[in-house]
């Protein structure tokens, strides 16, 4: 008689939970010790549902043959010189931004999973941090072999890894995943399974990968379809790490109320490139950084809080601020490049007639009468001669390490200013969300690694821009500056002009 073949469930228990055991050499709150010190109490870990159940074999074989399709694009891409086909090539700076300041966070997902998943006692959330894990890996992976094509045509994209630990916007991101990392395992999970995947991923993935086939970009659209149904399992991940921890016991709810008011208002700071990006850097507007704060975080993330109402969690403390805060974001961020771009890793330009009407039309209360005369002074300045640019070092908020730039809500002429004073300093912040996660955990953010201050310092290479710049390696007059004049501009009008040659 021929053996059964099993079911789903019961290979899935045999190939997970069944390959547990509990520790006889050491006791087990020896071999796990972190997953207490946070205060969350675990009652039954075999309460975990796990939201896909994939065993390795099966997750190899689905993962192959989406590797499979997603190279096959990349190649005829690279055949067909896909580069000479985007939109603009001001459409390149967006990906600069992204292999800089995005993939190097795929791999601190990466590697804060697998940490994560060493470090919990229970099977079920231990395999599924794991898996993550692997994922994040594939994404860094594919993103930069997507993105290594255009950087044998572009500048501003050769040094990424060292520039993602060194220059001083690079931070902002960098920061974020370092305070994940260095939290405990549960903290992490809330950090980056729910308050970035479920909340938040959707504002950074959809609107950039739409974006990008918006700008003929298909090498880039093709990686993101590859990762959709990896952050679809990663979502779902998310929403299972707050029920869990909700229904394990009531201690826990204010423990996770509390990051989850944390990490909204950290990765909602981190968002602020990718509005920047949305309303500036494509050239091929999808939707405006408003409009997709409305469909993916006031629509989708009110409906999310309304469904875990019943277990005693609220809407993220600042979510009204960040949602005031989506009429002025992109512009507040913009301006700032534009001010800096001498010492950025990508180029920028003052937005066209034509680009100023579409964020009039998007941002009928604020554009016209905040931001757009500052941007016809600054051509002014330019059709002068005068090419404005700010050469002081900005402050920067000690939590989220962006520059002093984000205004009072309510009041877009006043610059918001906070404070606290721990151990006898002083430290500034952008916002009352930035100064309440500092005065939650002082000791962990004073000791900052704030790029200015260690300018300052003589820690980035020396006393001088030339010097700072040299230890970002960036590339003066290639990788940074306007776009109008950069080596990137002309090699495009070379690749047209050689196009109108061949047609006529």
């Amino acid at each position: 008689m021929s053996a059964r073949k099993l079911g789903l469930k019961q290979r899935y228990a045999l190939m997970t939970r069944g390959l547990d055991w509990e520790t006889t050499y050491q006791p087990m709150e020896e071999v796990y010790p972190y997953d207490r010190f946070e205060g969350i109490k675990i009652r039954d870990w075999s309460e975990w549902e796990d939201p896909f159940r994939l065993t390795m074999d099966s997750y190899w074989k689905f993962q192959a043959e989406k590797e499979r399709k997603l190279y096959a694009v990349l190649d005829s891409f690279a055949q067909s010189n896909g580069q000479t086909g985007i939109s603009d090539p001001r459409y390149i700076n967006a990906i600069k931004l992204f292999i800089t300041g995005v993939s190097p966070l795929e791999y601190q997902a990466h590697r804060g999973f697998a940490f994560t998943g060493r470090h919990l006692r229970g099977v079920g959330p231990r395999v599924a941090a794991q898996m993550q894990s692997l994922d994040e890996l594939r994404h860094a992976q594919t993103q930069i072999h997507t993105i290594s094509h255009y950087n044998k045509f572009f500048n501003g994209m050769a040094e990424w890894p060292h520039m993602h630990d060194r220059v001083w916007y690079l931070s902002v991101p960098k920061s974020f995943f370092d305070d994940a990392r260095t939290a405990g395992p549960f903290e992490f999970m809330i950090a980056i399974g729910f308050a970035f995947e479920y909340v938040l991923t959707n504002l950074l993935f959809v609107p950039f990968m739409s974006g990008a086939a918006y700008n003929g970009d298909l090498a880039t659209v093709t990686f993101g379809f590859s990762a959709q149904s990896d952050e679809s399992r990663h979502m779902t991940l998310g929403i299972e790490v707050i029920k869990f921890l909700l229904e394990q016991h009531p201690d826990n709810l204010p423990i996770v109320q509390k990051w989850v008011d944390k990490w909204f208002w950290r990765g909602h700071r981190v968002l602020g490139l990718v509005a920047m990006m949305m309303d500036y850097m494509l050239p091929k507007k999808v939707m405006s950084w408003k409009e997709a704060w409305e469909i993916y975080f006031t629509e989708a993330g009110g409906a999310l809080f309304q469904d875990l109402a019943r277990y005693g969690l609220r809407p993220p403390k600042y979510a009204d601020v960040a949602t005031a805060e989506a009429e002025h974001i992109s512009h507040q961020n913009w301006c700032t490049f534009y001010q800096y771009t001498h010492a950025a890793a990508f180029h920028t330009w003052l937005p066209t007639a034509q680009e100023m009407d579409w964020l009039s039309e998007k941002y009928p209360n604020t554009f016209d009468k905040y931001y757009r005369p500052r941007y016809e002074m600054w051509a002014q300045m330019e059709k002068d001669g005068h090419r404005f640019y700010n050469m002081a070092l900005p402050q920067l908020c000690t939590t989220c390490q962006i520059p002093m730039v984000y205004t009072e809500p309510g009041d877009p002429t006043t610059i918001a200013f906070r404070q606290s004073m721990y151990k006898n300093e002083r430290y500034h912040f952008c916002s009352d969300g930035c100064k309440d996660i500092f005065d939650a955990e002082p000791e962990k953010f004073a000791q900052s690694w704030l790029p200015v201050h260690q300018i300052f310092q003589g820690n980035c290479g020396g006393a001088t821009v030339p010097d700072v710049l040299d230890w970002y390696k960036l590339k003066v007059g290639e990788d940074n500056l306007d776009f109008g004049q950069s080596p990137d501009r002309k090699t495009w009008d070379e690749w047209q002009a050689s196009k109108s040659r061949l047609a006529g």
